[in-house]
């Protein structure tokens, strides 16, 4: 994928080259191979001693071997997605969007499969719109797990590229004339059904009391479908550290802990869910390793004032960012750039301060040098350098003053 979306991408004449390092491919082992080591311990795998029973339904992108996915890494069930189709692109139920400013979706139109595997048996097609697929799953696993711990780790593909949107949901949004914009929104009112179904299922199980459901995403919107709003207020996409690549929702309930309509002010990130589903649960955090995230469990109880995190670290190869005490420090090698802002009075990153304040510069790279010296070296080189432009989307023209990072897989 990588050498033919380089070879589309050039064919646009952009002014930044997507960059291959062809030496590294070589040292690479095979796609499905790269993944989470079963050295590691899951959240899954965590919750076991404690008796729960775990489920997994969606997207992985942990690894595809046998040794790498869910099964071996302590899912009891394996709902999992073997490729990235919602409906097969002839189906009359599917409206389908194609981007062909972007190589990336050029290739996956031509390479993608509608396609599902449960507990590692044959791939099938799932036969109906995979969000809906996935969420009337997800009901069967709350009501076939009733009376017993479980834990279900709901990986939504949605919205994610190739933009395909359930013929229904397309037309609830006729009001919207943008076809890629409306297609896009109906990818999203998918998955907000999703949400709604099964929190009505836990009501409908007496559930809901007794239950932690986290709702997040792993990333802001990308550029590379042409939306230019999707991430307003906030500058940047998916693949870049500022605010609308990293500041994403997170919403959690648990009407028997958690007071309702708390607005938690402090920042927090996805690797607190571990250990605070951990504690919720009445399970043990391994105690042979660091665990970088924070039970958020007793700040949002108001059992101590102090935030979660003194310091939050983003890292992606020579491209890194830290957030301590409200200023936040980007870093990148290409291009040869720091970006500085101060969050509390400058939340959507639209005055940049280092020259003012060199000392708050240097303090935070030292942040960024103790953290990257207790990081693990990468188990395999990165050779693709992709260019994401920060204020225009893909299919905007670029020009000499525009700010940009490379994103490094």
């Amino acid at each position: 994928m990588a050498r033919m979306a380089s070879t589309i991408y050039a064919e646009g004449n952009r002014r930044l080259p997507i960059v291959v390092h062809a030496e590294r491919a070589k040292d690479i082992a095979g796609f499905d191979e790269l993944g989470l080591p079963p050295s590691e311990i899951t959240l899954a795998e965590m919750l076991k001693p404690a008796g729960y029973h775990n489920v997994h339904i969606g997207k992985w992108h942990l690894g595809g071997t046998p040794e790498l996915r869910p099964l071996n890494q302590g899912f009891d069930e394996s709902l999992y997605m073997e490729n990235g189709l919602y409906l097969p692109v002839d189906d009359s139920g599917v409206v389908n969007s194609r981007q062909d400013f972007d190589p990336i979706d050029r290739f996956l139109w031509a390479n993608m499969r509608y396609a599902t595997s449960y507990n590692a048996g044959d791939w099938f097609e799932p036969g109906a719109y995979l969000t809906d697929y996935y969420s009337d799953e997800a009901v069967k696993v709350i009501e076939a797990n009733r009376h017993r711990p479980f834990f279900l780790y709901l990986a939504h593909w949605a919205p994610h590229t190739p933009l395909q949107a359930a013929k229904a949901d397309y037309d609830a949004l006729a009001h919207i004339p943008d076809h890629r914009r409306r297609v896009y929104g109906a990818m999203l009112r998918g998955v907000d059904r999703s949400v709604g179904r099964v929190r009505e299922a836990l009501e409908a199980q007496g559930l809901t009391d007794n239950t932690l459901l986290i709702v997040t995403s792993d990333n802001g919107a990308p550029n590379c479908i042409g939306l230019p709003e999707v991430n307003r207020p906030f500058r940047g996409w998916k693949l870049t550290l500022f605010e609308g690549g990293v500041h994403v929702p997170y919403v959690a309930q648990w009407p028997a802990r958690i007071p309702a309509g708390v607005d938690f002010a402090h920042p927090v990130s996805s690797i607190d869910i571990v250990p605070t589903a951990v504690a919720a649960a009445g399970a043990a955090l391994p105690d042979d390793r660091p665990i970088d995230g924070a039970n958020l469990l007793p700040h949002l109880l108001g059992e101590t004032g102090t935030p979660p995190h003194d310091t939050l670290f983003w890292r992606d190869g020579s491209y890194r960012m830290v957030l301590s005490a409200g200023w936040k420090l980007q870093v990148a090698e290409r291009p040869d750039k720091i970006w500085l802002f101060h969050l509390d009075i400058d939340p959507t990153e639209q005055n940049e301060v280092s020259a003012q304040h060199p000392d708050k510069v240097a303090e935070l790279r030292a942040l960024l040098d103790a953290h990257a010296a207790q990081m693990a070296e990468p188990m395999w080189p990165s050779f693709v350098e992709l260019p994401v432009l920060v204020d225009k989307t893909l299919v905007d023209e670029e020009s000499e003053d525009d700010e940009y990072v490379y994103w490094q897989n």
